[in-house]
């Protein structure tokens, strides 16, 4: 039996240590692929839900726009070679619960196709009402051009209903929101 002595302790603990950043370092590359693989679906799934529909592989196509020190990607959505849709990724720190990530789909001419809510840590049963699946709220969006449509609540001069209780997340929303118009305006899909 083996006494106790600080090197012998030291050797121990750097051996455990070892082992364990191993394993965590096998673990990693075994699945980072398949965790990129699911991100990549997800957004695809996204882009799919706000565009009409493409023939493309947007993602392939993807271009970067920095606004206000944040980078939107823009995926072109096109059908025969066309451009039929620009699906943005954008989002904004402003929610109530923090971070609002939104996949904002765009005809070639501004207009707001569809929107979808790709992440958020907003209040469940209020804030989380920007999701398509508990409200409404992103209806009102689809079918408006941000030059005649205040993407702002109606308390700020708007013309968003926002949610009943949940103003920040309201706003947040369409602080996104106008930030993807921005980038789509911006960008050399216009």
């Amino acid at each position: 039996m083996k006494t106790s002595s600080l090197k012998n302790m030291t050797l121990t603990l750097l051996l455990i240590t070892f082992v364990a950043a191993a394993a965590l370092a096998t673990v990693y590359v075994f699945t980072e692929e398949p965790m990129e693989a699911a991100r990549l679906a997800k957004i695809n799934r996204a882009i799919a839900e706000v565009t009409p529909p493409f023939d493309n592989s947007p993602s392939d196509e993807v271009a970067e726009v920095v606004l206000d020190g944040r980078t939107l990607r823009l995926f072109p959505a096109k059908k025969n070679g066309v451009l039929v849709g620009i699906a943005v990724e954008t989002a904004t720190a402003k929610g109530f619960g923090g971070l609002i990530t939104l996949m904002a789909g765009f005809l070639p001419d501004g207009t707001i196709y569809k929107t979808a809510v790709i992440s958020h840590t907003e209040t469940p049963g209020l804030g989380d009402k920007i999701e398509k699946s508990k409200s409404a709220f992103s209806l009102q969006f689809e079918g408006k051009h941000p030059d005649s449509f205040q993407l702002a609540v109606r308390k700020d001069g708007g013309d968003v209903d926002a949610i009943t209780a949940s103003t920040i997340s309201s706003r947040a929303f369409c602080d996104a929101l106008e930030r993807a118009y921005r980038a789509v305006s911006s960008s050399s899909f216009q």
